[in-house]
């Protein structure tokens, strides 16, 4: 993945609060910290529920999202 793809992929996530992004310094070298919000977190969590129905052969992702 090119720096261009991760930056329009993480650009995204930010647009669905999923993360928050913040660009500093350290010294000359531009750094950039990227954290999962609460929102986001919930989100991974119904994805991998999701994807651990359907390889345990289930099928369908669970009847209901397990975000309050």
């Amino acid at each position: 993945m090119t720096a261009g793809n991760l930056s329009t992929h993480l650009r995204k996530l930010e647009g669905a609060r999923y993360v928050t992004i913040t660009k500093t310094h350290q010294g000359r070298t531009p750094v950039t910290f990227v954290a999962m919000t609460r929102r986001g977190r919930i989100a991974f969590g119904d994805y991998t529920a999701a994807l651990h129905a359907l390889l345990a052969g289930n099928g369908a992702p669970p009847a209901e999202p397990l975000s309050p």
